[in-house]
C-alpha cells in the first residue's frame, strides 16, 4: 500500500482507519493457525457506504482488501496475504427488522447470531445456524457456516433468503428474495454465500427465523468406539426421527471437555442427540425409539438432559470443545479441519480416519455433525516438529482423496480459504475454470481477499 494510498484512506476515514500495530496483528490472523501476516492498514467500517467508499480507493490505489468480522474462520480466510486494507465491519451491528408474522430478520453483517438469538427469543423464535463461536452473520454467510443445528435446519445456504453485496466496481446490489423461494432468474444469492469474500462484500443480510420447540430434551450415548458411535447416527437418521441436533465426541474431546470445564462426561466416544416435538406425548414416542436404537447399537448407557439448564451445559460443553482440545496442549499448534460424506458413507470414513492416524501415531481428536455426514479432526503437535508436521500433511491428504472417492467434499462448513486450495482441482475438476473465470469477471485485479478459495488466483 503507498504513502498515496494510506493518505487517501486518512483523508476518508479519520478515525477509523487504524495502523496500530496491535490493531494489525489482531488483523492478521484467525483461528487457523497459520502463520499470521499483518495488513498495512485497518478500516472500521460502520456503514455500507463506508464499504462502498473503501472498495472505491482500493480500485482507485489498487490496493487488496479483506473482509474481516469476528475473526473466528479456520482455514486462513482472513490472512492477508498481500497486507493491503483488513476492512472490519464488525461495527455494523445493526438489527434493520424484524419480521415475526415472516420469520424472518434483516440484519448488518457484523451482527452474531447469539446476539440475534438474544433479541428474538422473546418472541418465539430463533435462528439456528450455531457453528460454537461468536461468530458474526456476515462471515457465516461468507464462509457457508453450519454447526450442531444443521441436521434439522441447514446451513447457511438454507438460512438467507437476501444479500445485499458490495461489488469492486462500485455497485451495489440485492440478491436473492425476502419471499421463501423465487423462480426468478439466476440464483445469484447462493454465489456470494460461501465465497469468502472473494467475489464481493456483504453489507445486510435477511435470514430465516423458526419457531422455538416446545418439547425438548437431549440424550448422551457412550459406545466402546467411534465407529459405533458413527454406525448409531447413521441408524438414527434412518429412523426418521429428525434430531435437532446428533453430535459426536471422541474420548480425547470429552477428555479436553472434562479439564477444561471441569465436568464428569465418560471419556468415551459419545453420541449426543437431541430431540424435539410439539407435543410431550410424541416427545417420548421418540425418545423410547432412539433409546432402543442406541441401546442396540452398544451404547454403554443412555444419559438425559431434560431441563433448560442441563440441556445448556452440555451443548455448552460441545461448542468448547476445539478451545478445550487447544486449552490441553498449550504449546501446540492445531490444525482443525472438517470433511462431508454422504451419510452412509460416514462409519467408513471415520474407520478410516482413525486408522491412519493411529497408524502414523499421531494425536488427533474426531468430532462433528454426523447426522449430515460432517465431522472434524483436530491435529495438534509442536510448532517446529517438522517430522510430525510431516506425517499429519500425509494423513490430511489421504483423508481427503479418501472422502472425495467416497463422493463428499474436502469441506462441509470451514470453507477453503488456505489450506484447502490444493484439493480443489481433485473436487471440481473443470469446473474449477468456470470459477476463476466468475473471479475475473467480478473481480478482474484480484483484489478482494486475494489468495483464498482459488489455487493460483
Amino acid at each position: 500500500m503507498t504513502p498515496e494510498a494510506l493518505s487517501a484512506l486518512h483523508a476518508r476515514f479519520g478515525e477509523q482507519l487504524s495502523t496500530v500495530p496491535a490493531v494489525l496483528d489482531a488483523h492478521g490472523r484467525d483461528e487457523s493457525g497459520l502463520e499470521h501476516v499483518r495488513p498495512h492498514a485497518v478500516v472500521f467500517a460502520l456503514s455500507e457506504a463506508d464499504v462502498v467508499d473503501a472498495l472505491a480507493l482500493a480500485r482507485t490505489h489498487q490496493f487488496a482488501v479483506v473482509p474481516f468480522a469476528a475473526g473466528s474462520s479456520l482455514e486462513g480466510q482472513l490472512i492477508p496475504l498481500r497486507g493491503g486494507l483488513s476492512l472490519d465491519v464488525s461495527g455494523m451491528k445493526k438489527v434493520v427488522e424484524v419480521q415475526p408474522g415472516g420469520f424472518q430478520a434483516t440484519v448488518e453483517p457484523g451482527v452474531t447470531y447469539p446476539e440475534l438469538n438474544r433479541l428474538v427469543r422473546a418472541q418465539g423464535l430463533f435462528f439456528p445456524v450455531d457453528p460454537g463461536a461468536e461468530a458474526s452473520l456476515g462471515g457465516m454467510a461468507s464462509t457457508n457456516a453450519s454447526g450442531t443445528g444443521a441436521v434439522r435446519y441447514g446451513t447457511m445456504r438454507d438460512n438467507v433468503l437476501e444479500l445485499r453485496v458490495a461489488l469492486m466496481d462500485g455497485r451495489v446490489i440485492r440478491v436473492g428474495s425476502r419471499a421463501r423461494k423465487t423462480s426468478a432468474g439466476y440464483d445469484l444469492k447462493h454465489l456470494f454465500i460461501g465465497a469468502e469474500g472473494t467475489l464481493g462484500i456483504i453489507t445486510q443480510l435477511t435470514v430465516r427465523l423458526w419457531p422455538l420447540p416446545s418439547h425438548v430434551v437431549a440424550l448422551r450415548c457412550p459406545f466402546p468406539d467411534v465407529e459405533a458411535a458413527a454406525a448409531c447416527a447413521v441408524s438414527v437418521m434412518a429412523a426418521a426421527l429428525q434430531p435437532e441436533r446428533l453430535e459426536l465426541m471422541d474420548a480425547e474431546g470429552l477428555r479436553a471437555v472434562n479439564v477444561h470445564k471441569g465436568t464428569s462426561f465418560p471419556e468415551r466416544p459419545t453420541l449426543w442427540i437431541e430431540l424435539a416435538s410439539p407435543s410431550a406425548a410424541a416427545l417420548e414416542e421418540a425418545l423410547s425409539l432412539c433409546r432402543e436404537l442406541c441401546l442396540d447399537a452398544g451404547a454403554l448407557e443412555v444419559g438425559m438432559a431434560r431441563t433448560a439448564a442441563e440441556r445448556a451445559a452440555l451443548w455448552e460443553a460441545r461448542h468448547h470443545a476445539f478451545y478445550a482440545l487447544k486449552a490441553l496442549y498449550p504449546d501446540h499448534t492445531t490444525l482443525s479441519t472438517d470433511l462431508c460424506v454422504p451419510l452412509q458413507h460416514l462409519p467408513a470414513i471415520i474407520a478410516f480416519t482413525r486408522a491412519q492416524v493411529d497408524a502414523e501415531g499421531l494425536h488427533a481428536s474426531l468430532l462433528g455433525h454426523v447426522g449430515d455426514g460432517n465431522f472434524h479432526v483436530l491435529f495438534h503437535a509442536r510448532p517446529d516438529d517438522t517430522t510430525v508436521w510431516a506425517r499429519i500433511e500425509a494423513v490430511y491428504d489421504r483423508m481427503i482423496a479418501q472422502t472425495l472417492a467416497l463422493g463428499g467434499t474436502c469441506s462441509g462448513e470451514h470453507g477453503v480459504g488456505l489450506h484447502k486450495r490444493r484439493f480443489l482441482a481433485q473436487e471440481h475438476g473443470e469446473a474449477l475454470d468456470l470459477m476463476r473465470d466468475l473471479k475475473m469477471l467480478l473481480d478482474p485485479h484480484g483484489l478482494l481477499n486475494p489468495g483464498k478459495i482459488l489455487p493460483d488466483c
